[in-house]
């Protein structure tokens, strides 16, 4: 008896793959506890993801997914089993940014009247009436508890697990506030009869309301556009599995069809595919023959011949013809599902840094609190009291609490991101805007960054006793029936396009049909030609083909009479947008999947001297990827959905916005424009952004760590610590402001216009 072959579920029957969608984490930290309880499981080996909300769990067969779940929900998370095809149509950020948005508006229509009140009574306290401190405590509760309350549920879950981020410092400060200006105002009034301004602002009461939700509203709206830019990066994913067929022909063996889900077809099956249709999974054709848009793997304009016998991809989509395949990869096994994972993982890879802000608060949210406790205990030492030692460390929390820096990313980007769009550029967000600065290498796709995207007539070649108007029009005549890009090119550049009789079209070589009463045949060079010699032609083909062009020959009547070349024109801003990268020192990398004698071709008219061609997607990230390994820093600039994975695995990806939604999704810079110029422009607007974000946090923490000593000391009163940190936030906001300045001085708006008209010496 013959044995059973191993196969590959053999090899991995204790194993099993599960996939979790976990709520409530709000920072990378948390991220790393789920992994960490996770780990400490017997059998278990998980990955989790921030970026997508997914642990990734390899585990023993008897591990139970419910138990799993149950493990992550005693770490003080929630989690479910993901429906990958169902979950990648959601958007949990959108739907997490309107739910901050809410509470943010509340919060501050409410903090407006607050804040006049509060500084008012403080100030004045003739302007107190009966009743004050209950509209005090009216206006300020739906702020501080309701309105703060995603800050203090994550808290509350750190204290319960013995962790503390900025969201501990952010409730207890919010908490201290509140508390402090209750005690304030139900049981420590002090009568101001007869007593100057001066007296009355330096020993005011200390009304901590407008503090306290002053604090909500900046760190609310910080999360709010946090959420939203995480939105746009999750939109890639949507947006590629928008792609992917969702139903699929299956071929039976008595040769009837039947229509089934994509998702359950297996290897081996064979399946038909009609023209406008997505092939559903990787296979071989067994029969016929058709043009294939593989631009959703390539990115090229061009359509790709297919017939018995060659490969197909799953997600391309079938222009003409009808296809019967077999399937040899399905469902995640898919180069399509694969291009997939390339844009989670290297979105992944972003999100495992955490923001500059946690890092520090990760140090500096304990020193605080250490620092309370020391001053109170250094009050009731010195014999100052309870009251005042309490009073003086709940000072010290609350000067610590960053308000400033619930400005300083938010801020900068919004000025940055309207200013950008003034430019043409749009600045997605700031994780890796750290590297714009250090980048020293630009990777460009070729079609429709480079060049048009679009294929358009670059030459016309009559042979002797032929006229070239008269060669087009009969040629645009025969290929006007014709969906094949290269015949799209012909007929546009036609103003008068005549009718075409008796059409036929040879898959692969060409068309024909009557034109008048002449019979016109429009194809391959080796078709028409048939190994007749027409030496002007033949010259025409050979420098069109070196150039990396595709030619057609035109037979009328049975004689070769001409040639036509078509190609992806090169844009007119790509050659100066490369020069000034060049005298910027920056090296430049043309990475397309285009042929070699088309890549060199285009790069050669742009000034480009690296070229790799021939290189799918997942080629594109290995690129990116080997580049970064010899130490570069790499920007990629690319508009086709095969560039998603590379603009999302690059240190920093920069999108034409006139591609694709998966490359917009994936990069970190849109350039609105279709004009190449903006990429310098881009590089200097981001830099100036990153600059300004660290200047911001620098002011941030540096004015808190100069505020806790006058606090712990007992020397900051609350009413002029208030106006300190309403100075501090002023400082943020005036110096993101500054961004609306950028390329904006008279030589800088000079030198714009110079770029973008084509004057400017680079």
């Amino acid at each position: 008896m013959t044995a059973a072959p191993t196969t590959a579920d053999d090899v991995v029957d204790e194993v099993q793959r599960l996939q979790l969608t976990i709520s409530g984490m709000s920072c990378a930290a948390c991220a790393g506890r789920v992994e960490s309880v996770l780990n400490k499981q017997p059998g278990v080996r998980a990955s989790v993801n921030f970026a997508t909300r997914v642990a990734t769990i390899e585990a023993d067969r008897d591990a139970e997914a419910t138990d799993l779940c149950g493990v992550i929900e005693r770490a003080g998370y929630e989690a479910r089993v993901r429906d990958a095809g169902a979950e990648r149509d959601d958007d949990p950020d959108a739907d997490h940014a309107r739910y901050l948005m809410v509470r943010l508006a509340v919060a501050a229509v409410l903090f407006v009247p607050l804040a006049d009140l509060s500084v008012m009574f403080a100030v004045v306290p003739s302007t107190r009436f009966t009743g004050w401190q209950w509209l005090l405590t009216a206006l300020a509760m739906p702020v501080v508890i309701w309105a703060a309350w995603p800050f203090h549920r994550v808290a509350l879950r750190q204290a319960r697990h013995g962790g503390a981020t900025m969201e501990t410092l952010i409730s207890v400060g919010i908490t201290a506030a509140t508390a402090w200006s209750l005690y304030t105002v139900f049981g420590h009034q002090h009568a101001r009869e007869g007593i100057g301004i001066w007296q009355a602002i330096v020993g005011s009461d200390a009304i901590y309301f407008e503090v306290a939700a002053g604090v909500t509203v900046f760190v609310l709206a910080g999360r709010y556009f946090e959420a939203r830019a995480k939105s746009r990066a999750g939109g890639a994913l949507r947006a590629l599995a928008a792609l992917s067929a969702k139903d699929v022909t299956l071929l039976l063996r008595d040769g009837t069809e039947l229509v089934i889900p994509a998702d359950e077809l297996a290897e081996q099956h064979r399946f038909v595919v009609r023209p406008g249709q997505t092939i559903a999974a990787d296979g071989l054709v067994l029969e016929g023959s058709a043009s294939v848009d593989m631009s959703a793997m390539t990115g090229e304009a061009k359509p790709h011949r297919v017939d018995a016998g060659d490969s197909v991809i799953g997600g391309t989509v079938v222009l003409d013809g009808r296809l019967i395949v077999e399937a040899a990869a399905v469902g995640a096994d898919t180069r399509f599902a694969g291009m997939v994972r390339l844009v989670e993982e290297a979105q992944a890879q972003k999100a495992d840094t955490q923001r500059l802000a946690d890092r520090i608060a990760s140090v500096f949210v304990p020193v605080v609190f250490v620092i309370a406790a020391l001053t109170a205990t250094g009050w009731l030492l010195a014999g100052g009291g309870s009251a005042q030692a309490f009073s003086a460390a709940l000072a010290v929390l609350v000067i610590a609490c960053p308000c400033a820096l619930g400005l300083a990313t938010p801020t900068a980007m919004m000025v940055a991101s309207g200013r950008g769009a003034q430019l043409g550029i749009f600045l997605k967000g700031h994780r890796s805007l750290e590297a714009t600065k250090a980048v020293d290498t630009v990777v460009f796709d070729k079609t429709g960054t480079l060049t048009t995207g679009r294929l358009s007539i670059s030459a016309i070649t009559a042979a002797p006793g032929w006229e070239a108007d008269d060669l087009l029009a009969h040629a645009a005549g025969v290929e006007s029936a014709s969906e094949h890009a290269v015949g799209l090119a012909i007929t546009s550049a036609c103003p008068h396009v005549p009718a075409v009789e008796d059409f036929v079209a040879a898959p692969g070589r060409g068309v024909s049909g009557r034109v008048g009463d002449r019979s016109v045949r429009v194809g391959k060079p080796s078709w028409i030609a048939a190994g007749r010699a027409v030496p002007a032609v033949a010259a025409a083909r050979r420098q069109a083909e070196a150039r990396g062009e595709t030619v057609v020959f035109v037979e009328i009547d049975g004689h070769v009479c001409g040639a036509i070349a078509v190609s992806d024109g090169v844009k007119d801003s790509a050659a100066r947008a490369v020069a000034a990268l060049h005298a910027r020192g920056l090296r430049t990398v043309l990475l397309t999947g285009d042929n070699a004698a088309a890549a060199a071709a285009v790069a050669a008219q742009v000034g480009i001297d690296d070229v790799i061609a021939d290189v799918l997607p997942d080629g594109k990230v290995d690129v990116i990827e080997q580049l970064r390994d010899r130490g570069r820093v790499v920007a990629m600039v690319g508009d086709g959905i095969n560039d998603g994975p590379a603009l999302a695995c690059a240190d920093l990806g920069m999108a034409i916005g006139r591609g694709t939604d998966v490359a917009i999704g994936a990069a970190d810079i849109i350039l609105v424009r279709d004009d190449l110029v903006v990429i310098p422009l881009a590089l200097d607007l981001a830099s100036a952004t990153m600059r300004t974000i660290k200047v911001n946090m620098i002011w941030a923490f540096g004015y808190n760590i100069a505020a806790i000593p006058i606090a712990a000391a007992g020397l900051l009163n609350p009413l002029i610590s208030g106006a300190a940190m309403a100075f501090s936030s002023f400082f943020v906001v005036t110096n993101s402001l500054r961004l609306r300045n950028f390329a904006a001085t008279k030589r800088s708006s000079r030198r714009a216009r110079e770029i973008a008209d084509g004057s400017a010496d680079l």
